[in-house]
């Protein structure tokens, strides 16, 4: 499929935002933290910008594409949507050999583990031009990943990791003394960006935009290679080397001379709070609900608020724990990695500041304002003063029993279970009720899911799908456990994982290794679980130039033959596709492709092209006949989709719910063709309906709904 570049490029604009990017000295910027760090990026002079998209921090990319006649030509910025993490970290490599400062964007540690092998590279070089890694961290309850912070591969590596406290002047200043930083200690520098620091709104002062430094703007670019930038012994025992006895120690004086972490001495008290700046926001939170600290920032408990929590300053966590009995180290995650530094540097300084932490406050989890309000008191209650700490205590009481009543009202009236679930209309979800289907004939199919979309197929109702282990790894990982169960190897994937890494580790690799294996490639035309970017089937670049890079002629360059591409709203023919690429067995690569629009993406470039004037429209949905509806409710254990739902019955003679289709059904005809195949009850309707009709159209519909008032009272 190929979707225009030109409709694409209207689509979704960014222009407004891209607008703010151009505020000169002493203006006032308002809006979302990530748009603020993007103009922070260009007040630093950047020289390229590079990332794979990724909440939070896809609004980014999203922005820059947007800006190229605005921003990036006129800053002479080089800007890419990389192909994958990897990628992106590949670009850094500039800033080893030249003086130029270049940022790159990923999301979570899931983009920081695929971007490992080129962070390493970098960071034991060394850059001699600023290098930064904005990751978006995706972490607690609400994250769409697994569980793990980046703090371990920054210490890993000796990256530097920047971890800023909720302001967003303080984010701008940080974000900018992250480039001085990198360029003082010669290594690439991490700012963590939590999903509520990305979207939260605000102000700051503007600087004026810094152009980058490139050959046409006569920067001191350097003559040619040097070999000291290429990992090989003795050059890389040297650079480990360099790392911990020069560059680290650089970026640690560069730390404590800008002041980059806090000290907020509060009342003087012999007891404290030693924090991530990315916690703050919810530690004053809970503080303030104690009483012991205001909305604007004043409080009674000194507090440390470590903005850079790798690496470590010595002198400014023992010059805090001198003259105090105890501290809290409030650490969101596992393991207590700055608890344990603090620990060490009390040891070591002879200090009798007794350290909690973990034992305090829970070892996982995100530290919402509930959970650090309680640890904070179990604190207090602990190692404070009682007379000093008795109304926070009293406060903290009087809030839990609150919080009981509450969760007890609540439990009375549970509300139903949400999971997260395909769009309405979406074209991957009927691929899995045709799986489903089959393994209805056929027994358990083992299907390997990826990264994406597609892995809502494994949540209820359509329970499709056993494992999930990386973005493009869905064929790479079925292979012993086909031949376990003697079923082809069976994978899906999205059209955006199979450019990230299905490519190489899954296709090419099963059609070298002679597997027994079924691909089915979702092909969307976006990256739509991250919002509608372009991949390189998209039918455009990101930034909107025609230019499309085919799936099926790719996989038929690598020697793939039997290729298939089925309408999957045909369900009858996504069956029959499935079932002779099953029934193909032997040692070879079959591939189904799916190949409809991401359904959201349709509408919006629909709505874009449809006329401005009211003219007549044409709309279908579907319905269900509720009389003729049994309430077996196999069609949405086969379907999913979130039109799709239940309402009481009106028929005292059924005692349950009826299926009911509502107004935000997108006529997709996945309803009728599950009724068909699977022989569910009738009760499916299809209505047509006129949106603006014409004179003549009015007035038929007049007469026919006399004449049905005339025919009922008769």
């Amino acid at each position: 499929m190929s979707v225009g570049a030109k409709a694409i490029s209207r689509e979704r604009s960014f222009v407004h935002d891209a607008e703010k990017l151009l505020l000169g000295n002493g203006e006032v910027f308002h809006g979302e933290t990530i748009l603020a760090v993007t103009k922070a990026l260009l007040q630093s002079g950047v020289s390229y910008v590079g990332g794979y998209p990724g909440a939070p921090v896809s609004h980014l990319m999203d922005v820059l594409a947007d800006a190229r006649d605005t921003v990036l030509k006129p800053y002479d910025i080089y800007f890419e949507q990389s192909a994958s993490e990897a990628g992106a970290a590949a670009l850094l490599a500039t800033s080893i050999s030249y003086p130029l400062r270049g940022a790159v964007t990923w999301k979570s540690i899931v983009g920081t583990n695929v971007a490992s092998d080129a962070l390493s590279n970098v960071a034991s070089c060394g850059v001699v031009g600023g290098a930064l890694v904005l990751v978006g961290e995706d972490y607690g309850e609400g994250a769409s990943v697994i569980q793990e912070r980046t703090h371990s591969m920054a210490m890993k590596s000796s990256i530097p990791l920047i971890d800023p406290r909720y302001d967003m002047q303080k984010i701008v200043d940080l974000t900018e003394q992250a480039f001085e930083m990198s360029e003082a200690g010669n290594l690439p520098v991490f700012m963590s960006l939590r999903i509520r620091a990305c979207h939260m709104t605000g102000s700051f002062v503007c600087k004026e935009n810094r152009p980058s430094a490139t050959k046409t703007r006569n920067a001191p670019l350097l003559a040619g290679p040097d070999r000291r930038s290429i990992p090989l012994p003795p050059t890389s025992f040297t650079d480990e080397q360099a790392k911990i006895e020069q560059r680290l120690p650089a970026v640690r004086r560069f730390i404590r001379e800008r002041g980059m972490n806090e000290h907020m001495a509060g009342a003087g008290h012999r007891f404290g709070v030693i924090l991530q700046g990315g916690t703050y926001g919810v530690v004053m939170r809970a503080l303030a609900r104690l009483g012991l600290a205001d909305g604007f920032g004043a409080c009674e408990v000194p507090l440390l608020v470590l903005n850079v929590i790798h690496p470590l300053v010595p002198e400014e966590i023992t010059d805090f724990l001198a003259g105090k009995d105890s501290v809290l180290v409030v650490e969101e995650g596992h393991p207590a990695l700055i608890e344990n530094q603090v620990r060490a540097f009390a040891q070591e300084a002879g200090l009798s500041c007794r350290v909690y932490g973990k034992d305090t406050i829970p070892t996982t989890g995100e530290y919402i304002a509930g959970v650090v309000r309680a640890g904070l008191a179990a604190y207090l209650a602990a190692a404070a003063p009682k007379d000093i700490v008795a109304p926070a205590l009293a406060r903290n009481a009087a809030i839990a029993g609150n919080v009981q009543a509450a969760r007890a009202r609540a439990a009375a009236q549970p509300l139903p279970p949400r999971p997260p679930s395909f769009c309405t209309g979406c074209p991957e979800r009927p691929i899995f009720t045709a799986l489903k289907l089959i393994m209805r004939e056929r027994g358990h199919l083992h299907i390997s899911l990826d990264i994406g979309c597609s892995t809502f197929a494994a949540l209820a109702p359509l329970n499709v799908g056993n494992t999930v282990v990386g973005y493009g790894l869905s064929l790479a990982s079925g292979g012993p456990i086909a031949a376990a169960l003697n079923q082809p190897t069976i994978a899906v994937m999205g059209d955006g994982a199979f450019w990230h890494n299905g490519l190489t580790s899954g296709a090419v690799n099963a059609q070298w290794q002679g597997m027994d294996a079924v691909l089915i490639v979702l092909e969307n035309g976006y990256a739509s679980a991250t919002g509608q970017q372009h991949v390189p089937s998209t039918g455009a670049s990101p930034i909107g130039q025609p230019s499309q890079v085919s799936i099926e002629k790719t996989l038929r360059g690598i020697g793939v033959s039997w290729i298939r591409r089925v309408d999957s709203y045909d369900l009858t023919e996504t069956m029959a596709g499935l079932r002779a690429a099953l029934d193909q067995r032997g040692p070879n690569l079959r591939v189904v492709i799916s190949g409809n629009e991401c359904m959201l993406a349709k509408k919006r470039r629909e709505r874009l092209a449809a006329p401005k004037a009211a003219a007549p429209e044409r709309r279908e949905r579907y319905g269900v006949d509720a009389e003729v509806c049994t309430g077996d409710h196999s069609c949405i254990r086969l379907n999913g989709c979130p039109s799709l739902t239940l309402k009481p019955t009106q028929d005292p003679l059924k005692d349950g719910p009826t299926a009911h289709v509502d107004n935000s059904c997108a006529a997709c005809d996945l309803c009728g063709e599950v009724a068909q195949a699977a022989q569910l009850c009738p009760s499916f309707y299809k209505a047509e309906g006129l949106v603006n009709p014409g004179p003549v159209r009015r007035l038929a519909a007049r007469l026919n709904d006399r004449l049905l008032v005339w025919m009922g009272a008769s």
